[in-house]
């Protein structure tokens, strides 16, 4: 059955003129053309029309996520605080955390994210190694408290994330966890008709051996990712986690070395010498 969606009864509240406080062209025509409204400093308002775009992209994610195995769960915002403080995250994460108390004067968080909340789940139901390994994710609203939110939907206090959490018996079935992951992504961007870069990327308070991150390379000053990679090798990173060659070092040791008369009978070319 098709579904005939009539333009005069629907609600599209368009504008005009660009509002006055969008700054990238993103926020803009979101805004003009009635996907969303501003409630407050980076919390919006997602209009039917917005909500058929979530829908359809949220759709594309949890299909990719299936097929590579992984199992769709809806874990709490609410979080207490006591699982925060056990893995020490209570006191790094710092400000942004969105802290409140209940009645009872018990901390809460409203969670940015959920490896505590999912690690609580999981180590008290997890008895033997042929559980795993074990791929959970969720499509869930967040909270970051922004000391300065911009970019209308790319920088808010409230947003909607999709996460994934992985369990595996060994580094190898890690790797291989890890992995799916990166191909379930790029499958993701691929239908969503983004070209992006992978980079490694720094773990910051989620800790960790190794991240990464998918990138949409432009050239506009909306962006605020810096990233550095190599056409020949392939090597690519952003700008907190590239390592390159101490050049102006490498250049003095040169220089450093000291003069040797070296005998070169016959030879005619720098390839001999050498």
């Amino acid at each position: 059955m098709m579904f005939i969606m009539r333009w005069s009864q629907t609600y599209i509240p368009t504008l005009r003129e660009d509002p006055a406080e969008a700054e990238i062209t993103s926020h803009k025509l979101l805004v003009r053309g009635g996907f969303i409204r501003k409630l407050a400093a980076g919390v919006y308002i997602y209009l039917p029309m917005m909500q058929r775009v979530l829908t359809k992209i949220s759709n594309i994610v949890r299909e990719e996520m299936n097929a590579a195995g992984a199992q769709e769960i809806t874990m709490p915002v609410l979080q207490p605080a006591e699982i925060w403080q056990q893995s020490g995250r209570w006191e790094t994460i710092g400000k942004e955390l969105m802290r409140l108390k209940d009645r009872h004067e018990r901390d809460l968080i409203l969670g940015p994210t959920h490896e505590e909340v999912v690690t609580s789940l999981l180590r008290g139901e997890v008895k033997s190694y042929r559980q795993l390994p074990m791929n959970l994710y969720q499509i869930q609203v967040k909270f970051r408290d922004e000391i300065r939110p911009r970019f209308g939907l790319m920088r808010g206090r409230e947003f909607i994330m999709k996460d994934a959490y992985s369990f595996d018996a060994n580094e190898e079935s890690f790797k291989v966890s890890y992995q799916k992951m990166l191909d379930a992504y790029k499958k993701i961007f691929d239908r969503c008709g983004l070209e992006t870069k992978v980079v490694e990327s720094d773990t910051g308070a989620m800790g960790g051996k190794a991240a990464h991150e998918y990138v949409v390379p432009v050239a506009t000053a909306s962006g605020e990712t810096v990233i550095f990679w190599c056409e020949k090798c392939g090597y690519s990173a952003n700008q907190d986690k590239a390592v390159s060659l101490d050049l102006k070092s490498h250049q003095d040791s040169e220089t450093e070395k000291p003069f040797q008369l070296v005998a070169t009978p016959n030879m005619r070319t720098v390839e001999e010498v050498t």
